[in-house]
C-alpha cells in the first residue's frame, strides 16, 4: 500500500536546525558513526554561506522533516554532486525526498549538466538506490568493497541540458 504525499514546505537551513539535521541523518539508520559527523561539516559550511555547499530542509507541521545538500564538482564543466540527503524514516514513502531533490533540480536549472551521486550497495539502501532510479538517475559505476568489505559504491548521474554560451 502506498502512503499518500504530505505537504511539505522547503526551506532554508539555519545553524538552529543543526540538531535536527544531525536527528534524522542519524535516524535514518544508514550512516555510520564516522559519516555523521562529516554530514554536519558540510552541512555547517552551508549554513554558514560557503559556496561550495547549499542546503535545504522540508518541514512537515513546522518540524523539520529532511534536508539536502549538494554543490559544485570541483574541476569539472557544470556537474554537481549531490552530497548529503536524509528524510525522518517516518516519514519516508510521502513525496518528501522527491520535493528535495525537485528543489535540488530546480536550482540548478540552466547550471547543471551533470548530477552526481555516490551511494552504498549495501542491501539495507535497495531502496535509497530504487529511489534515485525512479527519479531519472542511473547507475553507471559500482567501485566493489569502496567503503568497507562487503559495501561498495554505487555512483548514479543525470544528465540536463545547459543553455549554450556565446
Amino acid at each position: 500500500m502506498t502512503r499518500a504525499a504530505v505537504a511539505g514546505r522547503l526551506r532554508g537551513l539555519t545553524g538552529a536546525d543543526r540538531v535536527g539535521v544531525e536527528a534524522i541523518t542519524v535516524g535514518t539508520g544508514l550512516f555510520r558513526d564516522d559519516e555523521v559527523p562529516v554530514a554536519l561539516e558540510v552541512f555547517d559550511a552551508a549554513v554558514a554561506g560557503s559556496p561550495d555547499y547549499t542546503a535545504v530542509g522540508v518541514e512537515v507541521d513546522g518540524r523539520l522533516a529532511g534536508w539536502i545538500c549538494w554543490g559544485r564538482t570541483p574541476c569539472t564543466v557544470a556537474t554537481w554532486d549531490l552530497y548529503w540527503m536524509a528524510v525522518d524514516p517516518a516519514l519516508h514513502g510521502l513525496g518528501l525526498g522527491t520535493l528535495l531533490v525537485n528543489e535540488m533540480e530546480r536550482r540548478l536549472a540552466g547550471q547543471a549538466r551533470l548530477v552526481v551521486v555516490e551511494t552504498a550497495g549495501r542491501a539495507d539502501y535497495a531502496p535509497t538506490r530504487a529511489f534515485y532510479e525512479a527519479r531519472g538517475y542511473r547507475a553507471v559505476a559500482q567501485i566493489p568493497d569502496f567503503y568497507a568489505p562487503g559495501d561498495d559504491q554505487v555512483t548514479f548521474v543525470k544528465y540536463f541540458e545547459v543553455p549554450a554560451t556565446t
